[in-house]
């Protein structure tokens, strides 16, 4: 009995381990530029008693003129994270960028679809409130890692699922559609992700996906499968950057291979670019620099989305 429970706790550790590995981009969280402004705990909608949260970040230098603003979404293996954890968005900021950071239900508290139609509800409330902070509606951008990069992808294909922006009232009517994503690695189709080997049994109860779903996935396939952006892939979806690790232990670098052929297949205007050498997180990356990266990013939203 005592060898039962400390093997026990031993495959609790590792599985702690893993999860973490998926779910964090291993971005600590860094230091604005200088000026910038912050509005925290801003309520963008409400569950019950729940207030679900975001946080407004104006850049220092701000035209006369309306600025494009993207909304970024944590990652976190949809258990975990926080908006407080903004990534590597220091060049938007410094490029004169709004960005907003979405807090959402994590499926310790509900499952799928609850985190999408968060997220789709927090872009309804920066589209609607654009004005008060001087955005530009029509020039909204997603960005997410991991779990925040399926949710950004979902957000971005499955825009017009009306039955997820019902769920909640605030905002009704106002579109949910993203006019450019960028999804750094963040799964597509839970039910392939054993298809390459990794840290982690995707299929198993425990798994992140299972969890998120409310279930075993390979038990749930027409669940996982709504949960699939590729699902929603239609010629009127927006502009998409993905970028992946080439050797992604947590997230196989072919999720983003199958959402962007998809992509391709109905002519949408969709890139992806390897991060070579690149983990998850791409941690342990040969080329290019945490920088580099987000330069890319920066560079992606200038050319769709517009400069400020």
């Amino acid at each position: 009995m005592h060898l039962l429970i400390r093997l026990f706790a031993v495959a609790f550790t590792l599985l702690t381990v893993e999860v973490t590995a998926f779910a964090q981009a291993r971005n600590p969280p860094r230091e604005l530029p200088p000026g910038v402004e912050k509005h925290a705990d801003v309520t963008y909608a409400s569950i019950g008693d729940r207030d679900l949260l975001l946080d407004v970040y104006l850049p220092a230098s701000r035209s006369d003129r309306p600025i494009p603003a993207i909304v970024w979404v944590h990652g976190g293996g949809w258990r975990g994270g926080s908006k407080n954890n903004i990534g590597r968005s220091q060049p938007i900021l410094e490029r004169g960028y709004g960005l907003v950071s979405v807090g959402y239900r994590l499926s310790g508290e509900a499952i799928f679809p609850a985190a999408i139609a968060d997220v789709k509800a927090a872009m309804r409330w920066v589209r609607a409130n654009a004005s008060g902070f001087g955005f530009d509606p029509d020039r909204l951008g997603a960005w997410g890692s991991s779990a925040g990069g399926h949710l950004v992808a979902l957000l971005g294909t499955a825009h017009d699922v009306e039955e997820w922006d019902s769920i909640h009232e605030e905002n009704a009517g106002v579109s949910s559609r993203p006019d450019a994503v960028c999804n750094w690695f963040g799964p597509t189709d839970f039910l392939r992700m054993n298809d390459f080997a990794g840290r982690i049994d995707h299929d198993a109860a425990n798994s992140p996906e299972s969890r998120f779903i409310g279930g075993p996935i390979q038990e749930h396939p027409e669940k996982a499968q709504r949960a699939n952006p590729i699902r929603y892939v239609t010629s009127d979806d927006p502009p998409i950057l993905h970028m992946h690790g080439e050797k992604d232990q947590a997230v196989p670098y072919n999720q983003s291979e199958l959402l962007h052929a998809a992509l391709e297949k109905a002519g949408v205007n969709t890139t992806l670019y390897m991060v070579k050498g690149g983990d998850h997180g791409f941690r342990g990356m040969e080329v290019d620099t945490p920088q580099s990266l987000s330069q890319r990013v920066a560079d992606f939203f200038a050319r769709t989305l517009g400069r400020p």
